[in-house]
This record gives structure tokens, sequence and C-alpha cells, in this order.
């Protein structure tokens, strides 16, 4: 029968229930972007921005930095064309002193930090290198499937810390003094009290560290990992190969016009990889260190605003444009009546 029919076929269709939301015919807030909620924008974007990069830059400028590059300073003159025989050679004196000029008061805390120049430490190889669960507990002592190939000893003893990172810790050692008196380094509190709590166990030990081929800084074997604070900030590697870590702090404020002098033990060889390393003493504000990045990018993106909102409303005062003039459609633009019409 053709009613049957009818029925069978609306029972078999495929077609959705019929809704606003299937429809996409709910209520919703469409924006017109006219000349004045676009020219308010970038006014309110620039004035906002300005401000802030000025703030940010005038604080960066008020952090005092002295930076000293010092691995090509350090070699005696002799040994200028041949680096790494310098620094492999045990037998050679690698103390080295430096001296440079406050240029303006430094209130402490007063940030020191050794920086290095080409050494990769984002490298697969090396970050994989360490074992975090060896780090945590003493009873995965022996856990060292990662740090090939610093794992173990010639003798087949678990080398705690093992890993290349830990192999390779930075070595060398700076004392300070100003007008004969020395300055005391502070090296507590100096890593992450994350890291210090969570991420190396307090029954943890160095042992057999240095055992075989020397890389870098030897440990206390009788500190445990969560105190040792210059591994725990090397541990943390760094994303791009020139970077800076903490070295200690002075709790001393120094004049502007002081002379610095800085005994440097001139130890870690980056000369193999042409790595360069620099002291760095820094004071901070409340934006952190010296960095006028942050600064000059807000005041650049609200420069751009205001030029740009400028910019529009000109055009708007001296061509305006109708908004929604239907003789801006190009089929009404290109059409032209015919005469006798």
């Amino acid at each position: 029968m053709p009613g049957s029919d009818s029925t069978a076929h609306r029972s078999k269709s495929r077609r959705p229930k019929y809704s606003q939301f299937s429809q996409q015919e709910l209520p919703a807030f469409k924006l017109i972007l006219t000349p004045g909620y676009v020219i308010s924008t970038f006014i309110v974007v620039g004035l906002i921005f300005v401000p802030i990069g000025l703030i940010s830059l005038f604080a960066s400028e008020t952090v005092v930095e002295i930076v000293d590059r010092y691995d090509n300073e350090c070699i005696p003159k002799d040994f200028r064309d041949n680096k790494v025989e310098f620094i492999k050679n045990k037998q050679t004196n690698k103390s080295c002193t430096r001296t440079f000029t406050v240029p303006k008061q430094m209130k402490s805390p007063i940030f020191i930090y050794y920086q290095l120049e080409n050494f990769y430490q984002n490298h697969r190889r090396y970050v994989k290198s360490r074992s975090d669960k060896q780090l945590q507990s003493k009873k995965n002592a022996a856990h060292i499937r990662e740090c090939k190939p610093m794992g173990e000893t010639d003798n087949k003893d678990p080398i705690i810390p093992c890993g290349l990172i830990a192999w390779s810790l930075f070595n060398d050692t700076y004392g300070f003094s100003v007008k004969g008196k020395d300055l005391k380094v502070n090296k507590r509190d100096i890593a992450w009290g994350s890291d210090k709590n969570y991420k190396f166990g307090a029954d943890v030990f160095p042992k057999n560290f240095q055992a075989g081929d020397v890389g870098g800084k030897s440990l206390n074997s009788s500190i445990p990992l969560s105190e040792q604070e210059d591994l725990i900030v090397w541990m943390r590697t760094a994303a791009l190969s020139t970077f800076r870590k903490l070295y200690g702090k002075i709790e001393d404020d120094l004049q502007a016009n002081d002379v610095i002098t800085v005994v440097i033990e001139n130890n870690y060889n980056t000369y193999d990889f042409k790595g360069t390393k620099s002291l760095v003493l820094s004071t901070t504000s409340w934006i952190g260190g010296k960095n006028d990045f942050l600064g000059v990018t807000f005041i650049t993106i609200g420069g751009i605003c205001l030029f740009l909102a400028i910019t529009f409303i000109l055009l708007y005062v001296i061509k305006p444009r109708p908004l929604g003039d239907p003789s801006y459609l190009s089929w009404n633009r290109n059409s032209t009546p015919t005469p006798g019409r």
C-alpha cells in the first residue's frame, strides 16, 4: 500500500532529529569589527604594554652585572697554542688571579654564576645519562642501566651518582677579596628546594665517584646528595648551549669603584670542545636578573599597536568608508546603467 511505503521510508531515513544545536541555529554573539572597535583595541593594548615595557626596562637597568671571561686569560703564554695539554696536565699550576672594578654599588645578596658557552647539556645522550631512582634512594644503588658509559667501575661496582651529567660536574673554584679582606661565599640554598627534598635522597652518599677517568669535580663521600648543592644545580640541565649556573652568594655590599680580586682555579676542560668560561657577579631586581628583552618586547608591541591605531584614525578621517555599503559589492561596483532604460 502507498501509505505503508511512505511510513517505511520515514522509518529508514537517516536525517537527524531537528534541533537548534544540530542546525547551528543557537543564539550567538558575532563581533563586527568596526573601525571604532579596532582602533580602541590597539590604543588600549598600546597604553598597557608601553608602560609595562618601560617599567621592566628600568628594573633591568637597576641590576648591576659584571661579566669576566677568563678561559683564555688563565692560560699561561707558554700553553696558549696547546690549551688542552695544559688543562689535562696535573702538574701545571691552574691558579689564576683576576681583578675588576665595581661600576656601581652592589647591594647584597650578590649572586655568583659561572657561564659556559658551546656546552650542549641538552644533547639527548647526555640528558639521558643519569639514574633518578639511584639519586632518590640508596636501595636503588645498582640501578645504573641508563648511566652508560659512566655507570660502573672496572670492578663492576656501581658509581654513585652515575652518568655523564654527574661525571662532568663543573670544578672551577673562585675566591674573592676586596681591599685585602676575604669575602665569604655562601653556597647554601643555591639549589631548588623541590630538587633537594624530592629528587636527591638524604640516605644516598657518593661512592666510587670519579674513581676512573676524572671528568670534573669530586664529591665528599660523607655528605649525602641532598646536601651537595653544587651537584644538584649542575644536574638541572640547561636547554641552550650558553647557560649560567649559580655558584654561590656574597652577602656583603660592594661599593662603587671597589676593586675585587678573584683567585680562580682553572680546572674545568672546555678547551676540547672550544667552549668558553666566564665569571658573573650580579644583583637582582623584582623582575630577576639583567635582561632587557622583556622590556624591549613590550615597548615594541605597544609601539606597533599605537602606530596602527594612529594610522587607522587617519585613514578613517581622511578617507572614510561607510560600514556595510552595498555599493562596494563586486556586482554593484562593476555594473553600469544602460542608457535609455
